[in-house]
């Protein structure tokens, strides 16, 4: 097995549109507790395949919520699974799929505190580790006196402070983190067409951050509904799924301590946890080389995905 984990991200499973390709058939019925009943029932299967660390935003809609009556439900005490939240990002959309904007950045020392509060309401002690939700350089969070001083009062606490990064500077960001210090997990993109920030993530690990990473599939594009023929075929090959390979190459990267699954149902969560078993070897690091893309490219092509 890998060193490795693979985490539950609930950003699919918060609300009722994500930008993840086919989306809308995984949230058939959007009724709130229609929602929070399959949000428990992919976190049942999460814990008991061996998930112990769960990673939520204030802008995942009610992923918060969901979080905290599973872990009510379950009976767990802060401590018995690890878990993250972000703060940066507001939901605007109202539960609903056909809207223009479904959230809005602020990276306000003032919004900091609105929804550090409302994440402690919400989850409580249970919260080990808050991330500035993507993190970039123009936004000049990592510059923020009155920003770093509400991370640095957390820290004093015992919580653990962290950044997500996103955007063909990913890289650039990463290493302005590393040089203000202050900082104990980096959550960024890598997959096998976006592989930009690999660098400075090593980097990162080797300077004691927890490394996550995020969107292994490629917000579905390395999932079957994806249809890439390298990956399927390669998938095929070696008897997994396609997204099971995905995530075992992300799985692979020796500087990675937590990936993400992305999963929206049982059966999704189940394939992707698969990954643990894939033998990563040479020939599947060459044999998928290939699919890398230039950032600016990727980036661009994920800025056009639909939520739905």
């Amino acid at each position: 097995m890998p060193d490795a984990q693979i985490a539950l991200g609930l950003a699919a499973l918060g609300r009722p549109a994500y930008i993840n390709l086919g989306h809308d058939e995984d949230v058939a019925d959007s009724n709130v507790e229609r929602m929070e009943r399959m949000a428990h029932a992919v976190l049942d299967a999460a814990y008991e395949g061996g998930v112990r660390w769960l990673d939520a935003a204030r802008s995942y809609g009610r992923a918060e919520a969901f979080l905290a009556s599973w872990l009510a439900r379950r009976g767990l005490q802060p401590g018995d699974v690890t878990v993250s939240s972000k703060w940066g990002y507001r939901y605007t959309a109202g539960w609903r799929v056909d809207v223009p904007e479904h959230e809005v950045k602020d990276l306000s020392v003032e919004h900091f505190r609105t929804q550090w509060r409302e994440t402690r309401e919400l989850l409580g002690d249970h919260v080990g580790v808050y991330q500035i939700h993507s993190a970039t350089l123009d936004s000049g969070v990592l510059d923020d006196p009155a920003v770093r001083q509400e991370l640095d009062a957390l820290r004093a606490r015992g919580i653990r402070v962290g950044l997500t990064v996103t955007g063909p500077e990913q890289a650039a960001t990463i290493e302005r983190a590393l040089a203000t210090g202050g900082f104990d997990a980096v959550q960024a993109t890598w997959n096998l067409y976006e592989r930009s920030a690999e660098v400075s993530l090593a980097r990162a690990h080797e300077a004691g951050l927890r490394v996550l990473v995020k969107e292994a599939l490629a917000n579905g594009r390395l999932a079957a509904r994806g249809a890439d023929q390298t990956l399927a075929a390669t998938a095929r090959e070696r008897g997994a799924s396609e997204d099971a390979v995905a995530l075992g190459a992300a799985l692979a990267r020796p500087w990675a301590d937590v990936v993400l699954s992305g999963a929206a149902t049982v059966a999704q969560l189940e394939s992707n946890l698969a990954a643990l078993d894939l033998a990563w070897d040479d020939k599947l690091e060459q044999r998928l080389a290939g699919l890398v893309e230039e950032p600016a490219a990727y980036w661009a092509a994920r800025a056009e995905l639909p939520w739905t």
